[in-house]
């Protein structure tokens, strides 16, 4: 699934949620935080609550961006392009992720704002690697299906705004690696793989997400009510 259409498919759940949802007089909200999800970073969501008679269940679609570690620029050249050592290496990385949570109330508990919440999450990691005076300068990206789970709490800072605070992990199932014309995949298939390299040394050299934890702080403000 691309890009495009991962983002397409979050639009459109978005559109249905709020257009079937109308006549029970669901409430919706939308956030920004910030913290550390696998690397600092931060995010938007959009929560629906209530969209089912007496259901203790919200649903929440998010997007996050963090800056996260590339990996090692003399091992990725050398598994993606070629063995050549000139040029003076730089490195960045980012990880685009796409979050669709359940969030379950415990209003039976003396916190009325505490909720768990679980789901599904697609990621989108680009490391760049540039070696300056060398002539290189490739991204190596991959994409992963995850899931994720985690607790968070709500202090009403005003009748329509919410102080939230939360955590959690989140594990991501290993993607194919691409670089260059150069691809390494989970399943054992490679193409254009140079030398002997196989996914287990492509994997080893580029930071892609596995396990996350997550540490954020954010405010959320009802859009309705």
């Amino acid at each position: 699934m691309t890009p495009k259409h991962s983002n397409s498919i979050i639009l459109l759940s978005l559109i249905l949620v709020a257009v079937s949802n109308q006549s029970f007089g669901a409430e919706y909200s939308a956030g920004a935080r910030a913290g550390y999800s696998g690397a600092p970073g931060g995010g938007l969501s959009f929560r629906v609550s209530d969209f089912a008679e007496g259901l203790p269940l919200d649903l929440r679609f998010g997007v996050e961006r963090v800056s996260r570690e590339a990996g090692d620029p003399a091992d990725a050249r050398r598994i993606f392009i070629n063995d050549a050592t000139n040029g003076v290496p730089e490195k960045s990385g980012r990880a685009w992720t796409y979050r669709f949570d359940l969030c379950y109330r415990l209003s039976r508990l003396s916190a009325p704002g505490l909720s768990v919440f679980g789901g599904v999450r697609r990621t989108e990691f680009t490391g760049n690697f540039k070696y300056v005076g060398g002539n290189e300068d490739f991204d190596v990206t991959s994409r992963q299906w995850g899931w994720g789970v985690g607790i968070e709490s709500r202090f009403a800072m005003n009748p329509r705004t919410d102080f939230v605070m939360g955590g959690g992990v989140d594990y991501f199932a290993a993607g194919t690696l691409t670089g260059h014309d150069t691809s390494y995949s989970p399943s054992g298939k490679t193409v254009n793989g140079r030398d002997d390299y196989a996914y287990a040394d492509a994997d080893e050299a580029i930071n892609q997400p596995e396990f996350n934890s997550r540490v954020m702080l954010g405010v959320t403000y009802r859009l309705s009510r």
